[in-house]
């Protein structure tokens, strides 16, 4: 009796350790080196939370696995790409498809017409496109007009006056993005104040309540945000009705009012497209750390522009200004995530990915991946001048024929602020500051950087 009671007790022991072992290594996304799910019901979201971002979570992941690596989201395994040699191995038939506009339209509620990716493309590649063209051929004058405004301010001020630059340049954001998106009744600082605290709201809880789950927890914040959600969409909604009154059809939603979409198509667009210029505050971040590409590019404006204000035709010939927002791009990692849906079985080195698979690209991993740039953590604008690094760029979707839509937007924009600015003023950071670098899904800086402007001689 007793040697079958230490049998028994014996098999249950191996049994367990068994169940334990073979246990995670069933749960891993095909065999792919990764994690195995910390919570039945989460898969891996608490080690997503306890890294503070998504980025920082596909850091660790890939320093411990390797560039091929995956973990959950709840149920569903999850393939992450962190090196660029992986990536061009990644062959996706669905690659119009934008993951993450199709994660924010669940988010928000919105859904599309039929059609699935192909009806995305479309939509992408010829209204929106267009519209963006259009808006920026259209309202030029109007963006230049609003940079004059906020660097003729910033030469008011006394040299040694600290000017907090997020502050500033997200003013100069939600006024360039709402009049030339939505027409001139945003002219009014109270209605774009407004429109900016719901925005505010809704990204804000996109960016965090999304990953950790905390926003259907908290009834107070889930009102507030849906709150924010239904203001932002009424007053969409009467832009639409006023806009159709309007004989001057000049703005972005005028464009996208012309085209077969429906009011609900139009409101998504507007709503889930509004770029906020962070490009411009990093960009300013930068210069204000190093002279020499501000005197670099004053000869290139001075150059190519003369005394002429700058305008969409002379912008491709300003080539250094390129590299300069390339690189504020890369350094930043302003976009340091993009997913695909595997549609068909596919490979990456040995690792077979499963059909349905979610693949993620890590892109800020490999955005300072020291074996596709060299010194990655640098602010380096020269090395856009090599050939490998602009293919690099281009396979990440950040140039040439993939590059975004509000990309270009927020480029010309970008461009036209540098023009006029490095002009006229010099900028220097004030010593003993930093703005820490902090990508989310929704990239912002932490914390305020400070400023001063010298008047250029």
């Amino acid at each position: 009796m007793l040697d079958f009671a230490i049998f028994a007790v014996t098999f249950v022991i191996v049994l367990v350790g068994a169940v334990l072992y073979l246990y995670p290594s069933s749960r891993r996304a095909s065999g792919i080196p990764g994690l195995n799910p910390t919570d039945e019901k989460d898969g891996n979201l608490q080690d997503i939370v306890g890294r503070g971002s998504l980025h920082e979570f596909l850091v660790s992941l890939h320093q411990e696995f390797g560039p091929v690596a995956s973990f959950w989201f709840g149920s569903r395994p999850v393939v992450s790409l962190g090196s660029l040699q992986q990536l061009r191995q990644h062959i996706n038939p669905n690659h119009s498809t934008d993951s993450f506009e199709t994660m924010l339209k669940s988010l928000l509620g919105y859904h599309s017409g039929g059609g699935g990716a192909s009806t995305d493309s479309i939509i992408r590649k010829k209204v929106y496109q267009g519209a963006i063209d259009t808006t920026l051929k259209n309202n030029f004058p109007l963006v230049l007009k609003l940079v004059d405004e906020l660097v003729g301010k910033w030469k008011s001020f006394p040299e040694d006056q600290h000017t907090p630059l997020c502050a500033h340049q997200l003013v100069l954001a939600m006024k360039t993005i709402t009049q030339l998106a939505l027409g001139e009744s945003f002219s009014e600082d109270a209605r774009v104040i407004a429109f900016r605290k719901n925005h505010d709201v809704i990204w804000s809880e996109i960016g965090k309540g999304y990953m950790d789950g905390s926003l259907e927890k908290s009834t107070s914040r889930k009102g507030h945000y849906e709150k924010a959600l239904s203001e932002m969409e009424s007053t969409l909604l009467s832009v639409v009705k006023e806009r159709k009154s309007q004989r001057n059809k000049s703005v972005f939603v005028d464009s996208l009012i012309q085209s077969t979409l429906t009011e609900r198509q139009v409101n998504h667009l507007v709503l889930i497209r509004l770029c906020v210029l962070i490009v411009c505050i990093w960009a300013l971040h930068f210069l204000s750390t190093s002279e020499e590409v501000q005197d670099r590019l004053y000869k290139e404006f001075e150059e190519v522009l003369g005394s002429s204000p700058v305008s969409l035709e002379k912008i491709p010939q300003l080539r250094y200004c390129q590299q300069v927002l390339n690189e504020t791009l890369r350094t930043a990692k302003l976009t340091p995530i993009a997913a695909r849906l595997q549609e068909v079985e596919g490979k990456v080195d040995q690792h077979l990915i499963p059909k349905e698979s979610l693949v993620i690209y890590a892109l800020g991993v490999i955005l300072q991946d020291s074996d596709t740039w060299n010194a990655p953590y640098r602010f380096d604008p020269d090395r856009f001048e090599e050939e490998s690094v602009k293919k690099s760029f281009h396979l990440l979707g950040f140039s040439g024929s993939q590059t975004c839509p509000e990309l270009r937007f927020a480029y010309t924009v970008a461009t036209v602020l540098l023009s006029v600015l490095v002009r006229q003023l010099k900028l220097h950071r004030l010593k003993d500051t930093l703005m820490e670098v902090r990508s989310e899904l929704v990239s912002t800086p932490r914390d305020e950087t400070w400023i001063t402007f010298s008047l250029r001689n």
